[in-house]
């Protein structure tokens, strides 16, 4: 299976609201990584954020291990340069039932900061998710623990940004929001992805979680898409929508795509 790499392409495969799921779809080697990477705004992003790369002594080894799968010398910020995904690592203690984050090499967040989460386990990672704790961490953990080498899996998300840029710091959703219309949604309203993807690497045993970044005017998407939008942001409303901000953006982007009807 493939998961496309546009934002068109990954919002039918995305949840569409309600309970939390991991969504995972297995896939082959060759639909891991996007195959025509813009270098250019690689470069760019991390010289703009340099803070986006952090590596703990406990993420060498394997940064280095996933460098040579890729044919290349570095390490794990190398890997991140050379390809359009941001790139994490995580690794299992001794005596840990949790995977922590070791390493990040991330020039395109989305609202978070490398160095808040060096160290972290999953579940702690995962701890401003609404649902998280009791719809997800137990079924992750799962996986995560019997995820064997060679297996790839990918699945995406969506969120509601007022900005194209693809680094990403939420502001408060009134501010950001304030200009947003029924009218003029379909520019002001950006539409963000997350193709994401676990593998395990197979001589550290650490597991690579990259995550592509896909970002397109609401007014670009297909109807299919504007309207898949429409209906899931109404059960955004409740709980996991306060912290996507969807109270202050989701009756004009219903109204925008009404209007087109």
């Amino acid at each position: 299976m493939t998961l496309g790499f546009s934002v068109d392409d990954l919002l039918p495969k995305a949840r569409g609201g309600g309970v939390l799921k991991m969504g995972l779809a297995k896939l082959d080697e060759s639909d891991w990584l996007q195959p025509k990477p813009d270098l250019a705004a690689r470069q760019a992003g991390f010289e703009a954020y340099p803070e986006g790369v952090q590596v703990s002594p406990e993420g060498e080894a394997p940064g280095a291990e996933l460098a040579g799968m890729l044919g290349l010398s570095g390490g794990l910020p190398e890997a991140a340069a050379a390809h359009h995904e941001d790139m994490c690592l995580l690794t299992l203690r001794e005596g840990d039932d949790q995977y922590r984050l070791v390493g990040a090499a991330v020039a395109w967040p989305s609202d978070w900061t490398p160095a808040d989460k060096m160290g972290l386990p999953l579940r702690a990672l995962h701890a401003p998710i609404q649902g998280y704790e009791e719809q997800l961490a137990s079924g992750v953990d799962h996986f995560m623990a019997k995820l064997k080498a060679g297996a790839i899996y990918g699945r995406c998300n969506w969120f509601i940004a007022a900005t194209g840029e693809r680094r990403w710091v939420a502001a408060p959703p009134e501010e950001a929001f304030a200009q947003v219309t029924p009218e003029n949604a379909g520019e002001t309203l950006f539409v963000r992805s997350e193709r994401q993807t676990l593998r395990r690497l197979p001589e550290t045993g650490a597991i690579l979680f990259t995550i592509g970044i896909y970002v397109s005017p609401l007014g670009e998407l297909s109807r299919e898409n504007q309207q898949r939008l429409a209906t899931a942001v109404t059960s955004l409303l409740e709980g996991e929508g306060d912290r996507r901000g969807a109270q202050a953006y989701a009756h004009a982007l219903a109204g925008y795509v009404a209007h087109r009807e």
